[in-house]
């Protein structure tokens, strides 16, 4: 396995981002809008990726202090 396609392994699609947080995908853009949503890699073709360590770092960030 080459390096490239184990970094590709590491990217989500927004699909899968929004099926992991279970949020449509109207409220990822409306939180991304406002700040909120986990950093994104916007592609030249225009489609968006999450590094799943950027989206593991802004779920440990959003974590209540139970």
């Amino acid at each position: 396995m080459s390096a490239n396609r184990g970094n590709a392994r590491s990217m989500l699609t927004l699909p899968e981002v929004c099926d992991e947080l279970h949020v449509s995908r109207s409220t990822f853009y409306d939180w991304r809008q406002k700040g909120r949503a986990p950093r994104c890699i916007k592609l030249p073709n225009g489609d968006l990726r999450v590094r799943r360590s950027d989206l593991n770092h802004w779920l440990d960030a959003h974590e209540d202090a139970a």
